[in-house]
């Protein structure tokens, strides 16, 4: 089993700045790649970034070039450094691992609760 604790969403202002983290303990060794998706209301749920252990990253096109995702592999923890916020990226973000890839969704093995992110005009 692996806990997943998500932290840093909020509300910002268009323009501003988020840093969502999410750190991972239990069975966290088994981990190969970490990322989040998000889900705005009335829409699918969405990749916005992913990383794998070796550091290889993955981004949706709406997000490339404003978000950016690390991670610590000694704190088994990733972060996604959101700027340049905008109000369609008001969601809630969902912090997820995988033994393979979080590309593909039946990959994924643990969701995090999710976080809100809400960005005003």
């Amino acid at each position: 089993q692996v806990q997943l604790v998500e932290s840093g969403g909020g509300l910002v202002q268009a323009g501003g700045s988020l840093r969502l983290s999410c750190a991972a303990s239990g069975s966290s060794y088994s981990i190969t790649a970490m990322g989040w998706y998000r889900q705005a209301p009335g829409k699918q749920r969405e990749l916005v970034a992913g990383i794998t252990r070796g550091g290889s990253t993955v981004y949706a096109d709406s997000v490339k070039g404003r978000f950016t995702i690390s991670r610590d592999n000694a704190k088994n923890t990733v972060y996604l450094q959101m700027n340049s916020l905008k109000p369609e990226d008001t969601a809630v973000y969902y912090c997820v691992t995988s033994r393979l890839t979080i590309v593909v969704r039946s990959t994924i093995d643990y969701w995090g609760q999710g976080t809100q992110v809400t960005v005003s005009s």
